[in-house]
């Protein structure tokens, strides 16, 4: 049980990180002048991209980390200073630099492969979103664990896909300020979420601060 609860922390983070909803704007700006099919294609196309990325993540993460020499702890901490900047941004309702940069923004437009650089990454499956495969792949030891994260891996790139597919409708239904007011809401949670990394980061970095 205590697996599949880290299991639903971990989708609940992760959705509150990725936002699809937040990121229907860019996508609509981005296929201003697509045809239908043609977005249905590219919301396909992001969606396997943020779910490979998630994936990946979380069963080569740990090497990455060692092959830098960088602890568990230390990368916890790291991850949750870096959450908890993309929620401030995120609750201010505005688009984060750690997402994409103005210039990445300007480009966008003239790329054939919107659907993976910029939409997939870095604007979904960020750092945030890595970051946080990354630690979760630890919280429960065993590769076995390492396959059960495909799980919310796969949930979130389902979100992203039928998110993708609505958005014109969610963007009349909910416009601006409602789509800001989702934004807030997940930057609250992802808050939260980015202290319990960086308490849990210090804890094993400095023991006796567990009392």
């Amino acid at each position: 049980m205590n697996e599949w609860n880290e299991l639903f922390k971990t989708a609940v983070g992760l959705l509150a990180i990725v936002n699809p909803i937040g990121g229907i704007p860019v996508f609509l700006g981005m296929t201003e002048h697509a045809t239908i099919a043609e977005r249905r294609r590219i919301a396909r196309t992001a969606a396997i991209t943020v779910f490979v990325v998630l994936g990946l993540s979380s069963m080569l993460g740990t090497l990455v980390l060692e092959f830098f020499g960088i602890s568990i702890p230390s990368f916890q901490v790291g991850g949750g200073i870096l959450l908890m900047l993309l929620a401030v941004s995120m609750m201010q309702a505005r688009e984060s630099g750690l997402r994409q940069t103005p210039q990445e923004s300007e480009e966008a437009a003239a790329r054939q492969a919107i659907a993976v650089v910029p939409l997939a990454i870095p604007l979904l499956a960020g750092p945030g979103a890595i970051s946080t495969m990354i630690i979760a792949s630890h919280r429960v030891p065993g590769f076995l664990y390492q396959l059960k994260l495909l799980v919310p891996a796969a949930l979130i790139g389902l979100a992203v896909w039928l998110t993708l597919l609505v958005s014109v409708r969610l963007s009349h239904r909910l416009g601006t300020t409602g789509m800001n007011i989702v934004t807030r809401l997940m930057g609250l949670v992802l808050a939260a979420l980015a202290v319990e990394f960086i308490a849990r980061g210090l804890q094993e970095l400095f023991p006796s601060l567990g009392g």
